[in-house]
């Protein structure tokens, strides 16, 4: 495609050389253009797009757009007030507009999204077979998975993405959207058919600073959807949001169980195994049981089920969707091998997914609840001593141990988690290595027990520093019993 064609729409300040090259290939990672290739410059949290144009240029970028003056020979430059905007409206027309040929359904929230999202797909499966997920864990084109380490891709590689489901004949995509996402514009092109709001509450404020930020951050969502937007009217700043949308032209759907909502769950009954509610719908009444327990799981099906329920899905294909899931790897996830007492894995990483997970579990167990966790490093600190005063009121036993410490000292955290603690010191250890907390826990359990492992989930590996470290909790769990002749 021309360059001038993929500048088509674009604010452009100057240009400096010929815009009439065809480009070949985009980039915005200097290690990946190559000849005849368009490098697009982008500021990220860490380093600067501006400070590798040669190297690009060494690596055949023919032209570069940036948002800075710069100096540079050996290729067109292009300047432009906003080059994430570039990147997003760009990687949109390179890939022939992917978004506007599939059903996109953007689910966002603080908690929620990963469990949302693939309880949609399971449902979308039972009628479309072939459907496109992009997630925390994984991204899915039909039955084919493809790990990514970020929540939502960058607009480059999201957009590529799309582009492949739509040659894939693929109709539907479910993806997750953050609320970085959303800031740093790599949904900017998106065209989505709905929008899902979960819930908020404090997270990534080292990013967004203040819960308004962050919340009018998720709100641009409900700006760029066509269809229908689906908002959890019992969370406050659900509430906040609706109001502030419902100006809107697109047709608003709600759900909940506390308030009155258009969808909601009546008659909730839990097990240790699975949950069950009556689904009240505008149109019909339903029973409803999936095989995970939690209240958070019927906030995570009605938001599945009104988004199906929009899309006029069947009763019985939303039914068997739901029944046809056995389980969501990292969320509230048993592991199987331990039958004396249980373990369970969670990617509970905020105040209100620990409060929730907590709760749910302390419903079930016989004996004591142990819970093993930690905070991340380089992250919001104020919800360190939360989620140590969270853990010390519902749990019997924690255990406080690094999760994914980066550049800070694992102490130094755990000193803040532990400021959040009061009463009795002898509920609580501090165990810093975080296999070695996992053995205390399970060395200290008896029948009956419930040993909680939270914070990393379905994560496979622990940062510390800079390196990354093969580490899951389910192996380690799994191991460790082995050694002590648990197992």
């Amino acid at each position: 495609m021309l360059l001038k064609d993929l500048l088509r729409g674009l604010k452009v300040k100057e240009i400096q050389g010929n815009d009439k090259l065809f480009i070949k290939d985009i980039a915005y990672n200097s290690q990946k253009s190559s000849d005849d290739s368009l490098f697009i410059c982008i500021e990220g949290l860490k380093t600067d797009g501006h400070l590798y144009i040669k190297d690009a240029i060494r690596r055949g970028a023919i032209a570069v757009i940036v948002q800075k003056d710069v100096k540079v020979e050996g290729a067109t430059i292009v300047q432009v007030e906003d080059t994430r905007k570039a990147l997003a409206l760009i990687a949109n027309r390179y890939h022939h507009q992917p978004s506007t040929k599939l059903n996109l359904i953007g689910v966002t929230g603080t908690n929620g999204k990963t469990s949302t999202t693939y309880m949609i797909k399971k449902i979308l499966e039972i009628n479309e077979k072939k459907i496109g997920l992009i997630g925390t864990i994984s991204n899915w084109l039909g039955n084919e998975k493809e790990e990514d380490d970020r929540t939502t891709p960058e607009a480059l590689d999201l957009q590529r993405l799309l582009h492949r489901m739509v040659k894939k004949k693929i109709k539907s995509c479910v993806m997750e959207v953050s609320s970085h996402s959303l800031e740093l514009q790599r949904v900017e092109e998106c065209n989505f058919t709905i929008g899902v709001f979960t819930n908020l509450t404090p997270d990534h404020l080292d990013f967004h600073e203040t819960i308004e930020n962050y919340r009018n951050a998720k709100k641009k969502l409900f700006y760029k959807t066509s269809f229908y937007n689906i908002i959890n009217i019992d969370d406050n700043d659900g509430k906040i949001i609706l109001d502030e949308i419902k100006h809107l032209d697109t047709p608003i759907l709600t759900y909940g169980v506390n308030s009155e909502a258009d969808i909601s769950a009546k008659n909730i009954v839990m097990t240790i195994k699975s949950v069950s509610f009556d689904l009240m719908t505008p149109s019909y009444e339903e029973k409803i049981k999936i095989n995970i327990p939690g209240m958070f799981t019927v906030y995570n099906a009605l938001a599945a089920i009104t988004t199906a329920y929009c899309m006029r899905i069947d009763r019985e294909q939303i039914k068997l969707g739901l029944q046809s899931i056995k389980g969501i790897a990292g969320r509230i996830e048993p592991i199987e091998e331990f039958k004396e007492f249980a373990v369970i894995v969670d990617y509970a990483h905020t105040p209100d997914a620990l409060e929730n997970i907590l709760k749910s579990v302390k419903g079930f167990v016989n004996n004591k609840l142990i819970t093993v966790f930690g905070c991340g490093g380089d992250r919001d600190r104020s919800k360190r001593p939360v989620m140590g005063e969270i853990s010390s009121k519902f749990s019997d036993v924690t255990i406080i141990t690094s999760d994914n410490p980066r550049s800070e000292k694992p102490t130094e955290i755990i000193d803040m988690i532990v400021e959040g603690i009061r009463g009795n010191k002898e509920k609580y250890h501090i165990v810093v290595d975080r296999r070695e907390a996992i053995r205390k826990a399970l060395k200290s359990a008896v029948k009956g027990d419930i040993i909680l492992i939270v914070g990393k989930g379905h994560e496979t590996y622990q940062i510390i520093n800079e390196n990354v470290i093969e580490f899951d909790d389910k192996k380690v769990a799994i191991e460790v019993a082995r050694e002590e002749g648990i197992l």
